[in-house]
Parts: structure tokens; C-alpha cells; sequence
């Protein structure tokens, strides 16, 4: 599978797992490196754009997408 297009920006990865070297490999081998579909930030980003992604949503957390992408389409 591709990396995801969104992973050399991605801010979650970058600012928020500096500190949690082997946890953050696992994810990004996990949603970047494989499937980047059944990641909630990449979800949020194909729907409503990159600037709706909240920066403490973990690419896992995807219960939260629906409710992030319905709010950001009721704002525009």
C-alpha cells in the first residue's frame, strides 16, 4: 500500500508523539503505511478538509468522525 498523502504534514505524528517513539511507529505502520482509510484523521480530511481535523483526534478514534465532518459541514 502507498503511504498516505497526508503523513510528511500530518501535525498528530509531528508534535504529538515525539515523546512516544515505538507507540507512534505502530500507528503510522498501522493507518499511514497501510491503510490509511480506517484512519479518523484521514477520513476527516478527505471529507471536509484538513483544517476540520481536530489536532487530539488519534487515528484511531474513529466514533468521533461522523459528528467532526456533520459540524463541519453545518458550519460552511
Amino acid at each position: 500500500m502507498a503511504e498516505c498523502e497526508c503523513l510528511p504534514k500530518c501535525p498528530f505524528f509531528h508534535d504529538r508523539m515525539e515523546n512516544k517513539p515505538a507507540t507512534a511507529q505502530l500507528m503510522k505502520n498501522t493507518y499511514c503505511l497501510g491503510d490509511s482509510e480506517g484512519c479518523a484523521r484521514h477520513q476527516i480530511f478527505k471529507a471536509v478538509g484538513g483544517s476540520f481535523v481536530p489536532g487530539d483526534l488519534y487515528p484511531s478514534q474513529v466514533e468521533r468522525v461522523s459528528r467532526i465532518i456533520q459540524e463541519a459541514r453545518a458550519s460552511r
